[in-house]
């Protein structure tokens, strides 16, 4: 893959141009990889056998349980008592639910080293949303980011934080910016483990330090950050302190990312479709964190359907069964290791 991090050395304009102008080169579509897996689509159920509504994210613990968010009622949790984070055992029962009444539109998710549950709120109404929650397993808040109900600019504040990821040393990266016309953050903001807001970077823009839309965030084991920059069809690729390294398309259009400790990569493809990714079909693609290379391709079951998206959020489990939170189908899927 092309690097195309700064160095002390200045380039000529020329060559810096033309730098950016491979990065934006589209590459082929990458759908015909093989399919490992067995899909299906009725494991876990919400409390009371209510309906699935738009399932956001899925994350499994460091002791194989599984959290999986969903927005309540349809497509949003303001003014409904239904619990939007649900966590199952390894079999599909359901061992606990919470959440009532704190959320408006939960959103991205991840689960750090000792198993504690972080979820963005990416709206915001009636006094509540636009903040990062941490809870405990057992669904205590153990920490809050954020203003309730507070789209802000300001160092600290979030305007649509779409998700959040966990360095080894417990500092804290969120993403924001989401709804693409309205003009928001496209940043990343980095916080201590303690909450303390250290920096942020990003701005609205196809360049290589520029976001549009950054819709998940995860780390390798290096400790490199992966932000799907959804709306520019692209992940990129920075250190922890901002520093662009890198910019990858072989994956499509990224909504979520889930990588392993093995620096296997999963990355869930809902919208690609038409003039946004012409040829490339939804899905998730599953490859390597360390090469880039793309080795598998689990196909969404309406992959070329413009109405329909595909997972938009992805976990893996320790069997290596992958499952998809799909949002608008309003359905939680499970892809089977065979």
């Amino acid at each position: 893959m092309l690097a195309l991090g700064r160095s002390r050395f200045a380039l000529p304009v020329a060559v810096v141009l033309a730098l950016g102008a491979l990065a934006q080169t589209p590459i082929q579509p990458l759908n015909d990889l093989p399919n490992p897996y067995r899909t299906v689509r009725d494991w876990g159920h919400p409390p009371h056998d209510t309906p699935w509504a738009a399932v956001t994210a899925v994350e499994v613990a460091p002791d194989g349980s599984i959290y999986v968010v969903h927005r309540c009622h349809d497509n949003s949790c303001a003014g409904r008592t239904e619990p939007p984070i649900l966590k199952f055992d390894a079999s599909g029962n359901l061992l606990k639910a919470w959440g009532e009444g704190m959320f408006v539109f939960p959103h991205g998710a991840t689960v750090d080293r000792q198993g504690n549950l972080w979820v963005t709120d990416e709206q915001a109404r009636d006094g509540r949303g636009m903040q990062v929650f941490k809870f405990s397993p057992d669904g205590q808040v153990l920490m809050t980011l954020g203003k309730a109900g507070v789209a802000s600019a300001e160092p600290g504040l979030f305007d649509e934080p779409t998700d959040v990821a966990i360095a080894q040393n417990g500092d804290i990266f969120v993403t924001e910016g989401h709804s693409g016309p309205r003009p928001g953050n496209d940043r990343i903001s980095k916080f201590s483990k303690d909450g303390k807001f250290l920096k942020s970077w990003g701005k609205r823009g196809s360049g290589p330090d520029e976001l549009n839309a950054p819709h998940t965030i995860a780390l390798d084991s290096r400790g490199r950050l992966f932000v799907g920059d959804r709306n520019n069809n692209r992940i990129q690729l920075f250190d922890q302190d901002g520093r662009h390294l890198d910019t990858w398309r072989q994956f499509g259009r990224p909504s979520g990312i889930f990588i392993g400790s093995d620096d296997t990569m999963y990355v869930a493809d809902s919208e690609s479709w038409g003039k946004d990714e012409p040829g490339w079909k939804k899905g998730i693609r599953i490859g390597n964190a360390r090469t880039g290379k793309v080795n598998y391709f689990i196909e969404d079951m309406e992959s070329t359907t413009e109405e329909h998206s595909g997972a938009e959020g992805v976990g893996v489990d320790r069997a290596g069964n992958v499952y998809g939170a799909v949002v608008r189908r309003q359905m939680l899927e499970k892809h089977i290791k065979q």
